[in-house]
């Protein structure tokens, strides 16, 4: 299937061998039209290529998609980047969706979102089965000594990478303020946080718009790669304009993708099982990740730690470092939460551990990108019909104001745990009984140095960091 949204893309002769990328990507030239089967093989690579979080994700596709194929110009690049960093959910996979959708149609976007999440998922579960089924060997257990400590260092560098961004001014400050001190010493509800940073953005932004402008967000458009398929002035494709009843087959679909194995579930464990808990909790959870998986880390936390008990601090930092180390959009951490508490609490009973894992694993991804491929396939066509900067974006930062609070609380319970490993509480008077890993400090502050004097790569500081855990717990200190 053709891509059919005008543009100078004449069809090659039956005399002209098959081009090559390059060729077909010449400076002075737009590229050929491009199949949905010849996306569907790039969209699996960049399945297993997107490393390094949605900065590098979104980077490599800009490199591949904007640079070098030339399938969409820099501009509608980063429009379409722009609406999706309004939305809740993982931006990059968010933005493979949007192009694919505008590409070959609301299948070309399913099958790009899909595939990038489809190796990540599988890699999880292998991950999780080995972490769960070998974790108490010295091997593995080394591993993971050394990466805690680098998962520290990575949030505590996120909660900064975030707020020197977000945090433009004293009122931006001041609600980030407000979040630590709400979910730190008060333990209010991550929801509830969000909801009432998105009033005062609200708010804000028609009292004082100035201080709730998005500070530069990703850039304007500035370069030029040559003529794209997808060019500034190429007309926006027939299945891309909005209509009321494109936007109610959207709407229909995915609540009926939704409501049916959730009412399976009901039906078939009922509403209070392990697995039909977790199709909700990570409903409402995927409703919630404005400014990044990092934000809703935490909620996840109080429910998958805290409320429902499907994995340990521990857990929850071990599973952290394999997001961090594969493929695919951080907020799979998710899968390996669900793939623990399935396994740990064998919910398809002592004899079937791995398939509560892995159903568990698959349910909690189904659940937790859904609302995102209804966001791309609703919401693409209104923001199609204009290519103008979006003016609800107030609400969002504010929003990215109070995520940074939050994520400077993760990194503050994730160095309680590291550094008091036995203190068995929660609060800061339970480490004054429990020995103090120094050790780890240590590992914490190299990993933290490597991230921001040295700029070294999270994946670079995440190896490192485990080959030294491991030999400490072999020749210990």
């Amino acid at each position: 299937m053709s891509l059919g949204v005008g543009g100078d893309n004449s069809p090659m002769t039956h005399t002209t061998p098959a081009p090559t990328e390059a060729s077909q990507n010449a400076p002075n030239e737009a590229p050929a039209p491009v199949r949905l089967a010849h996306a569907f093989w790039f969209w699996l690579k960049l399945g297993f290529i997107s490393f390094g979080g949605p900065a590098g994700q979104i980077s490599i596709m800009h490199q591949e998609l904007v640079e070098q194929r030339r399938w969409i110009s820099e501009r509608r690049f980063l429009h379409a980047l722009n609406y999706c960093m309004v939305l809740p959910g993982p931006e990059a996979q968010q933005l493979v969706t949007y192009i694919g959708w505008l590409m070959h149609k609301r299948w070309g976007g399913v099958i790009a979102g899909a595939l990038f999440v489809l190796p990540s998922l599988v890699l999880l579960i292998a991950l999780s089965w080995i972490y769960m089924a070998f974790g108490d060997l010295p091997l593995v257990a080394g591993l993971f000594y050394g990466i805690k400590p680098a998962v520290t260092a990575i949030v505590v560098q996120a909660a900064h990478r975030i707020g020197s961004r977000a945090l433009k001014n004293a009122g931006l400050w001041a609600i980030a303020a407000a979040s630590f001190v709400a979910i730190f010493a008060l333990n209010v509800p991550f929801p509830l946080i969000v909801g009432v940073a998105a009033c005062v953005g609200y708010i804000g932004g028609r009292v004082s718009p100035a201080h709730f402008q998005v500070g530069g967000g990703h850039g304007a458009a500035k370069a030029s790669h040559g003529p794209a398929l997808i060019d500034d002035h190429t007309p926006t494709p027939d299945h891309a304009r909005f209509s009321w009843q494109g936007l109610a087959q959207v709407l229909l679909a995915g609540a009926l993708l939704w409501a049916l194995p959730m009412g399976v579930l009901c039906a078939v464990f009922g509403w209070s099982h392990g697995f039909t808990q977790m199709g909700w909790f990570f409903t409402k959870a995927a409703l919630l990740t404005f400014g990044g998986a990092y934000a809703v880390l935490p909620y996840v936390y109080q429910g998958a730690v805290g409320e429902f008990g499907w994995v340990t601090p521990t857990q929850m930092m071990d599973g952290l470092a394999l997001g961090e180390t594969t493929p695919g959009p951080l907020i799979m951490v998710v899968a390996f939460v669900a793939f623990v508490g399935g396994y740990a609490k064998a919910l398809l009973g002592p004899e079937s551990l791995f398939m509560a894992g892995a159903l568990a694993a698959c349910l909690v991804t189904w659940f937790t990108f859904l609302p995102s491929f209804i966001f791309i396939l609703a919401g693409g066509p209104l923001v199609e019909s204009t290519h103008n900067n979006l003016t609800f974006t107030a609400p969002l930062t504010a929003i990215t104001a109070a995520v940074v609070g939050v994520i400077l609380n993760l990194a503050l319970f994730f160095g309680y745990h590291l550094l008091w490993p036995e203190g068995l509480g929660h609060t800061w008077q339970d480490a004054q009984n429990a020995p103090f890993d120094w050790r780890s400090a240590l590992l914490a502050v190299g990993a933290a140095v490597a991230l921001f004097k040295y700029k070294r790569s999270v994946m670079h500081v995440i190896g490192v960091s485990a080959l030294i855990g491991l030999a400490i717990t072999i020749l210990p200190l």
